[in-house]
Order: structure tokens, then C-alpha cells, then sequence
């Protein structure tokens, strides 16, 4: 399979013209993926373009791409919105990897009430860009046509603000109804995932009455950075994506 990368903006690009990577994407390409001159590449806007092609150009400052072909694809609908609480050590970023590596369209972070990791002041808006930074490189690995945004980190208020205009559906492993039983609709999925300590009561009893869906993943209780992902996998045959 052809290499993938990513350039911030490629709109004008066109068959038999030129796209061109530079900084720290062109040095990906040249020193740290050994792209060759004359080898097949792909190239995305992470908006929906993409660009077939072969490098003329390599070095560690400038990758040149001859376009063979251009495609555009639309973004998936419905989407699939992962809501990761923040949890300690890389489990977060553990499960955000493998929710863009599986076909998740938005991630949320969220500031659980049992969540060890705290994101206050300027630690906020640096979680969010490490976790965009690895957003961005799975989407890569994965060769997708869309990047997955990342937004803002939200309190439970503001989920349950959501979960009374949205689908949301909270992984619990003492819900009732099985998500691989759950019958899709033309809404958006929101998948709630908690941190190490599970969704308090409290919090499942706000969005609850809010009218977000208590879910069930299966018989065995998965660890926050694995349970995201699974849920996608179920969605992603339930969508037909798979």
C-alpha cells in the first residue's frame, strides 16, 4: 500500500500538476519513512480530497508529488462521536489512537467526575492539542480521507445538554440492552466512555433523564482505553461501514 500523507490545504491541486510537502511532513516522508523518488504516494487535506500520486522530489525539506488522480470523499454520516473521559497515564490516549484508527468522526474529552487526570487553565487546551497531534498521525496510519476533530474538553452538564438533542448511548456494563442489539437511525452516535472508575451514579442518573441510552458491551468489563474502540467496531458494522 502506497505511503499517506497529509498537507494543510490541497484544493487547487490538479491531475498532472504538483503537490508539495514541506516542514515536518516532508521530513516524515524523506527521513523517517524513506520515501523514494518514483514511489507511489497518496496525499490528503484530512477534509475528504484525495490525491494519487508519484514523488519526484524528496528530501528532508521538500517532497515533491506528481498528481496521477484526485478523489473527494464525503464525510461518513451518521457520525460517530467517541466522549473519552480523561484517565491516568496514556489510557486516554491509548483509546483516542485506536477510536481514529477504527473510523471515529469527533472526539470528545471529557472531565468525568471520577477522573484521576485533571485538565484546568492551560492545561486544557494542551491535552487537547497532544490529543490532536495523535488524532492526526492515525489518521495517517489508517490512510483516512477525514481527520477526526477534537473538541474542547466538556463537563457532564454539557453532555447532558447533548444527550437532549442527540444520540447518545453510555457504556455501562450494568445496562440492560446490549449495544450490538441497538437499531441505528439517521442521528449521530455519542459514545460515553468513563474513566477507571466507571461513570458515577450520579452522572448516569443526569444524562439518563436527559435521555442518553445505557449500553451494554458484552459479559466482560473493558478497561477505558480498550472500551471506546470495541464500541466503534460493534457501530461500524451496525452503520454497514464494515
Amino acid at each position: 500500500m502506497a505511503l499517506h500523507f497529509l498537507v494543510e490545504s490541497a484544493s487547487d491541486a490538479a491531475v498532472g500538476g504538483v503537490v508539495t510537502l514541506t516542514g515536518a511532513e516532508a521530513k516524515h516522508a524523506a527521513v523517517v519513512r524513506r520515501l523514494r523518488m518514483g514511489e507511489a504516494v497518496t496525499v490528503g487535506d484530512g477534509r475528504g480530497l484525495w490525491l494519487t500520486g508519484v514523488a519526484e522530489q524528496v528530501s528532508p525539506t521538500r517532497v515533491d508529488v506528481r498528481i496521477a488522480e484526485r478523489a473527494a470523499h464525503d464525510a461518513p454520516r451518521p457520525r460517530i462521536v467517541l466522549v473519552q473521559a480523561l484517565a491516568k497515564g496514556d489510557r486516554d490516549e491509548l483509546a483516542v489512537q485506536a477510536a481514529c484508527e477504527l473510523g471515529v468522526d469527533e472526539v470528545v474529552p471529557w472531565q468525568a467526575a471520577r477522573s484521576v487526570s485533571r485538565w484546568e487553565g492551560p492545561k486544557a487546551e494542551k491535552g487537547r492539542a497532544r490529543w490532536a497531534t495523535i488524532v492526526r498521525e492515525a489518521a495517517k496510519q489508517a490512510h483516512r480521507a477525514w481527520v477526526p476533530e477534537v473538541a474542547a474538553p466538556e463537563s457532564t452538564s454539557q453532555l447532558v445538554a447533548r444527550a437532549a438533542t442527540q444520540r447518545v448511548l453510555l457504556l455501562d456494563p450494568t445496562a440492560p440492552v446490549r449495544l450490538s442489539a441497538l437499531v441505528p437511525d439517521d442521528r449521530d452516535v455519542v459514545l460515553v466512555v468513563g474513566p477507571e472508575g466507571g461513570i458515577s451514579p450520579e452522572e448516569l442518573e443526569k444524562l439518563s433523564a436527559a435521555g442518553a441510552e445505557r449500553v451494554l458491551l458484552g459479559d466482560s468489563v473493558l478497561r477505558t482505553s480498550t472500551a471506546g474502540p470495541a464500541a466503534i467496531a460493534v457501530l461500524s458494522v451496525a452503520l454497514g461501514r464494515w
